[in-house]
């Protein structure tokens, strides 16, 4: 336990970077298929003199502007301080091995920034020709962004055998492209970038919907159904990428999906699979939704209507982001860190030594219980990334009715990694000593409350 524990109440801190990174994505995939979707629609209306259309164009490039080198670039920042906070030895991994990598993506990012600033405010003001030349640009530098962001996400599932074979020994750098073009890297980014094509006609359709069907019938209708067409090459290529993503996945973390589908009746661990059926009626609705509002009644869709598409949207990417975190589990890196920040190859180290030995992370409170104090520090570092006291995925409602032999079988079969959980929950590390003052500290979880003075007391101290 190397690093303090970040203690989110009642949410955890997981779902801290859930929110962030959900918005994050919606407005960063915005930001590369927008880019493409501004430079081909000024592209079409300079070539038909359209001024009309350019006049939308120039307000959805300011919507564009705002929105993404605002918005997204606020809650990209904030992702990386949820993430340090929340896995720091899965931070520390990234960093270590991706530092250029990481480095290159801010330079694409920047120019990203400056070129889209520039698009704006040279509307008009410079010639159509190079206007368009700045419009590419930024077209080009965001996608290069998601080809490099894209490797590093991949990389947190499938790491490559490569790779793994050279893990702690200092000699991972080697290994840079090997870890960087890992086995799921190209399913992802065709993946990536039709969601990123999607949701740049979904937001084109809340800029178009604003317009008087009645004043401007004709453009509306237009720019409606042309900004409908950018949702087609998802429907159509999305379920064949999916396919070929999954293949591309583990046989273990596809387990997953089996599990859910084979115990679906008893209530097993079924959310992947639940939430996987999210996306397919999600989608689906999105594709019926734009069909019958906004192509076949182009002058009717009004924004209500776009918003409603966007929620929609909202919730496919939410819960396309939520299965493919789920996919890694019991890791936060593939084969080579557990979803708690343990190593794998660790695992045998912290059972003889103890995973707290080394650790100034252990309370030092005289008012309580040596024992007590070590078993809060194990429930922090080993159990508080997925769990919580007593809200999300609570110890409370998980133990209720447990006493404290049968809390001690359950951490027996944790530690030996058996069945039922070891398909998604990682071993549980220590010495006997240590695992036995998780056990103590458990049962007081729930305990009756004349006997949770302790933990209440731990809970409240900073």
């Amino acid at each position: 336990m190397n690093y303090p524990f970040w203690d989110v109440p009642h949410i955890g801190s997981g779902w801290v970077i859930g929110i962030i990174a959900i918005f994050h994505v919606m407005i960063s995939h915005f930001a590369v298929g927008g880019g493409f979707y501004l430079v081909l629609a000024e592209r079409k209306a300079l070539r038909e003199n359209r001024q009309d259309w350019l006049e939308i164009l120039r307000g959805h490039s300011k919507f564009f502007l705002i929105l993404t080198g605002v918005f997204g670039a606020a809650s990209g920042v904030g992702i990386w301080f949820a993430i340090g906070l929340a896995h720091p030895e899965a931070t520390s991994t990234l960093i270590h091995n991706f530092v250029f990598g990481w480095a290159i993506e801010w330079v694409f990012f920047m120019v990203e920034l400056t070129t889209a600033a520039v698009y704006y405010y040279t509307y008009g003001r410079v010639s159509n020709e190079l206007h368009l030349k700045v419009g590419w640009l930024y077209a080009v530098a965001s996608f290069l962004t998601l080809v490099i962001i894209n490797g590093i996400l991949t990389f947190m599932l499938t790491p490559g055998q490569a790779w793994l074979n050279h893990a702690l020994t200092g000699r991972e750098a080697e290994f840079f492209w090997q870890a960087f073009f890992n086995p799921t890297y190209w399913p992802s980014l065709v993946l990536r970038t039709l969601v990123c094509v999607s949701l740049a006609g979904i937001w084109a359709l809340v800029t178009c919907s604003r317009l008087d069907g009645e004043t401007h019938g004709n453009l509306k209708t237009e720019l409606v159904r042309w900004s409908s067409k950018w949702l087609i090459p998802s429907f159509f290529l999305m379920p064949f990428v999916m396919v070929w993503y999954l293949f591309s996945v583990p046989e273990g973390q596809r387990e997953l999906l089996k599990l859910g589908i084979s115990t679906i009746g008893s209530g097993a661990f079924t959310q992947v699979t639940r939430v996987g059926l999210v996306i397919i009626m999600a989608s689906a609705t999105i594709v019926l939704v734009v069909y019958f509002l906004a192509w076949r009644a182009p002058r009717e869709f009004t924004f209500s209507h776009a918003v409603s598409v966007l929620l929609l949207g909202l919730v496919a990417t939410g819960a396309g982001e939520y299965t493919r975190e789920t996919l890694r589990k019991p890791y936060v890196v593939g084969q080579h860190m557990y979803s708690n920040g343990v190593r794998v190859k660790w695992v045998d180290k912290y059972n003889k030594e103890g995973y707290l030995t080394h650790s100034p992370w252990v309370r030092k409170d005289p008012a309580l219980p040596p024992a007590m104090a070590i078993g809060e520090a194990m429930f922090r570092g080993q159990c508080m990334s997925c769990h919580t006291r007593d809200a999300y995925r609570s110890m409370e409602r998980l133990l209720a009715g447990r006493n404290r032999e049968s809390i001690g079988n359950v951490l027996k079969i944790l530690h030996e990694h058996g069945e039922p959980y070891r398909r998604y929950m990682p071993p549980l590390v220590g010495t006997q000593e240590e695992i036995k003052a998780l056990g103590d500290y458990l049962a007081t979880l729930v305990a009756p409350p004349a006997t949770n003075a302790a933990p209440a007391a731990l809970a409240a101290k900073p």
